[in-house]
């Protein structure tokens, strides 16, 4: 139990290194020798944690020592690396975990590889559908795969294998005979089913037309998804991140799943839980009935999509491509539905973020939430636009001005700097991957990885924030260098801004006396490793509710 005396002195005690803490018990663990990053700006660093239960309610060598009984165990860090828990803004935590478990094919080179890691993969499950393990035709050559490619190496075994930023799928001809997709099957809005010069699918679907073989694969039983689940908690778990955020636009597992666990006890890993947004009635009847979870589990949050991406051509850009110029993009959602799910969702009260890639989409979305504030009236609600990733000069200003948040994935600007100049031309790379911009203009900028479209790793996060250098390490002096961040700027993303995008500012991403003692110690010091080192740090204790979930 935490001493009131304790909390109410909560901003003034603690700046003083070492004054005496005044509990009504004797710590449960004192971490000392720390080198801490704290994310509090009126006590940056500090030497030393002590927690009661789950909460922190001493920093600095002399509070803590103060504090420390017979009881205490003490934890000797030797100088560690702490930093608040990771947070991750924007995952799809069940398609991560599941790709756990499916064949490496990022790191395939030629096509031949690429065929070869399919076809074992199929030979060790004959039959069974293979639906994990992303593709990026940048690394294959740069033409779309097609099933041709595949065919002979996986024969009878249903394929269906998304790009790496999710929004394509490459199915092999006995995917598309079990969906019935043929050269008869018409177009889904919002989707496009990609056909050769005879017009036969290729194998290729795009967004909304993903959904023409989603509705054939098989269904995990509940202990399945349990499986699933446990296994990315424990990959994440061994990164760092003490939370993440799962924006799912089109089904509800993670938060069926993380409540199932939920049920089960605490989780290890906390998780907060968007569900598609055309559901937001059914969301809000769940709040209104049972509330918002707890700090192990939470949900009341939605998710929209306004366009496609970049890697497809499918976000919605103002100006055609460069490299195609028939093509501007496609609206996933209509803006009339939009304007409908998120005026509908934000009015119930629930939070709302928008999947933007495009400059278009975002100025849309943009335009939405401020026709939304003015119909629905002002309030805390803390809009976010997911990716924010192609922007024009006069959105960067309106991200601060309208408070919404700009919910970014450093690793994708330095997987898509070895390429999108040519989608996209260079004079609309200047508001690309704009972090600097929007964190000079004012804006809130959150970090996170969309995993597994990027790494599950706030360090390689950090990394591609500070120095931006293209994973090809063909651009060492950084592409658009100009939006390089601060460590200091980047580790806050990862936090403090986090916790503040999930509605959790003042209990967590900070270490301070009265937050929830989450924490993640490494073995190297982010703010003074060269940058071009700081990647190969390593993720050595993770801390949630107070408790060794990870050590290495």
């Amino acid at each position: 139990m935490i001493d009131r005396r304790m909390v109410l002195a909560g901003g003034l005690a603690w700046a003083s290194v070492g004054r005496a803490l005044a509990i009504e018990r004797v710590l449960d663990v004192a971490y000392v020798n720390a080198n801490a990053w704290t994310g509090d700006p009126r006590q940056p660093h500090t030497d030393a944690i002590g927690l009661v239960g789950d909460r922190i309610v001493a920093i600095g060598a002399g509070a803590v020592k103060a504090a420390i009984g017979r009881t205490t165990k003490v934890v000797d860090l030797e100088g560690a690396f702490v930093t608040p828990g990771f947070i991750d803004n924007h995952t799809h935590f069940m398609i991560g975990s599941a790709a756990l478990m499916q064949p490496d094919l990022l790191s395939a080179t030629t096509i031949p590889d690429f065929a070869a890691r399919l076809g074992a993969a199929a030979r060790a499950r004959p039959g069974k559908w293979i639906l994990g393990g992303s593709w990026d035709e940048q690394r294959l050559g740069g033409q779309l795969p097609t099933r041709a490619w595949i065919d002979a190496a996986t024969g009878d075994t249903p394929v269906a294998i998304p790009r790496t930023d999710l929004h394509m799928y490459l199915l092999n001809s006995a995917a598309l005979k079990i969906a019935g997709i043929t050269r008869d099957t018409p177009d889904v809005a919002g989707g496009v089913i990609v056909r050769d010069a005879k017009g036969e699918p290729t194998g290729i679907l795009k967004d909304n037309a993903k959904t023409l073989a989603e509705r054939v694969f098989p269904v995990p039983t509940l202990t399945e998804w349990q499986a699933i689940m446990r296994g990315g908690i424990t990959h994440a778990l061994s990164r760092g991140f003490t939370q993440v955020h799962t924006p799912e636009p089109f089904d509800w597992t993670t938060y069926e799943t993380a409540r199932q666990l939920r049920a089960k006890g605490e989780t290890d890993l906390r998780f907060y839980c968007f569900v598609p947004i055309r559901d937001w009635e059914k969301m809000a009847a769940i709040v209104k009935a049972e509330g918002r979870g707890d700090d192990w589990v939470r949900w009341g949050a939605v998710k929209a999509l306004a366009d496609g991406s970049l890697g497809s051509r499918t976000a919605v850009f103002r100006v055609s491509y460069s490299d195609a110029h028939d093509q501007h993009g496609v609206r996933v959602t209509s803006l009339a539905d939009l304007k409908a799910y998120i005026g509908g969702a934000d009015e119930a009260g629930l939070h709302v973020t928008t999947h933007a890639i495009g400059d278009l989409a975002n100025d849309d979305v943009l335009d939405l939430y401020a026709e939304i504030v003015r119909e629905n009236g002002v309030r805390d609600r803390r809009f976010r636009i997911e990716h924010a990733q192609h922007l024009s000069q006069a959105a960067i200003a309106r991200f601060a001005r309208q408070q919404v948040i700009a919910s970014v994935q450093p690793f994708h600007a330095i997987d898509d700097g070895r390429w999108a100049v040519e989608r996209i031309g260079q004079a609309r790379l200047r508001g690309t991957y704009a972090f600097r911009s929007l964190i000079d203009s004012g804006a809130t900028v959150t970090f996170g990885s969309d995993w597994p479209v990027g790494p599950l790793d706030a360090v390689e996060g950090i990394y591609a924030a500070v120095t931006r250098e293209t994973i090809d390490g063909k651009n060492p002096a950084g592409w658009l260098p100009d939006q390089k961040t601060t460590v200091d700027q980047a580790l806050t993303a990862y936090t403090v801004n986090n916790a503040y995008a999930g509605f959790q500012d003042g209990k967590l991403g900070r270490i301070a006396p009265g937050y929830l003692a989450d924490l993640t110690m490494l073995d190297t010091n982010l703010l003074t490793t060269p940058a071009e080192r700081m990647n190969t740090s390593k993720v050595t204790r993770t801390l949630v509710g107070g408790k060794e979930r990870f050590q290495a």
